[in-house]
């Protein structure tokens, strides 16, 4: 655990409530919009899951088709999902609540005439390019926005995971959209009886529900994970392009900035269990 993933705790109230839980050991925003919108999405990945395998795949009578289809649907799920929850259970770049005080401030060692800025809402030092974000409750260091479908921020920490998310559910998506269209060609150039498990009615309500699902899924996250990248390689978040904000910051090239959400050009950059170390200097707390 490094310094930026400890638990902070306050006088006289223990850790946080409101962004912690299990004792404080994990980050989990308690909104109940945000949770209910996670749970609708694991459900809609469940559902996914049970018409490809129980009406397109496994009925197939193609062992190679199923095997392969199979194989790479179920590792598109997997990265999904762990992706997901990542993004949802990472602390996104949250500023220790209430650090705002004269110990902490003289701590700093200020030069002669450094400035410092204090969240009047979370009372917090305020770093360069942090917002407040009124869900979390916190100040978030280069926040993009509030995603009610992760229940969190996306932040300098979560970025990664978020941008993952959208490509892993844009991939499943594309994928189970050609697994539709592959079993109505199928099953109308067949006996319906043969190419599913189930009566007619109900394949076709299964695959039509899925095909929405997928067609819906694919054109919302494949236009977030393009707006994602975007916004990385801009080295500008989506909060700082919506305000128009000016950059006061030393903007990084398109490479190191990719670098800096993904890390070091590795296959980790696809892995949703690995995140660049990060690199948080005092001067982060401070605007000139």
């Amino acid at each position: 655990m490094d310094d930026n993933d400890q638990v902070i705790f306050y006088p006289n109230q223990g850790v946080d409530p409101h962004n912690r839980c299990c004792g404080g050991s994990m980050w989990c925003i308690q909104d109940i919009c945000g949770i209910i919108c996670a749970i609708f999405t694991w459900l809609l990945i469940l559902y996914a899951e049970f018409v490809v395998t129980f009406v397109t795949l496994l009925p197939c009578p193609y062992p190679i088709f199923q095997c392969v289809n199979m194989v790479i649907f179920q590792i598109f799920a997997f990265l999904a999902m762990a992706s997901h929850l990542r993004t949802m259970f990472t602390d996104p770049g949250a500023v220790p609540k209430g650090n705002a005080t004269k110990e902490m401030i003289h701590h700093l060692g200020l030069r002669e005439g450094q400035v410092i800025y204090k969240c009047p809402k979370c009372c917090c030092i305020k770093p360069s390019r942090a917002h407040h974000c009124s869900v979390c409750q916190r100040c978030i260091r280069k926040m993009d926005h509030h995603c009610p479908w992760v229940n969190n921020c996306v932040g300098e920490k979560n970025q990664k995971f978020f941008v993952l998310f959208t490509l892993y559910i844009a991939a499943m998506s594309m994928h189970a959209l050609y697994l539709c269209v592959s079993q109505f060609v199928w099953c109308l150039h067949s006996e319906w009886k043969q190419c599913s498990w189930y009566t007619p009615p109900a394949t076709v309500v299964f695959l039509i529900f899925l095909g929405f699902e997928a067609l819906l899924f694919a054109i919302f996250t494949m236009v977030m994970f393009a707006t994602q990248l975007q916004a990385i390689c801009s080295d500008e978040t989506g909060i700082e392009q919506l305000k128009k904000e000016e950059a006061r910051w030393m903007k990084k090239s398109k490479w190191k900035s990719l670098q800096a959400v993904f890390g070091r050009v590795s296959i980790t950059w696809l892995s949703p269990f690995s995140r660049p170390a990060p690199k948080i200097k005092v001067d982060n707390y401070l605007q000139v």
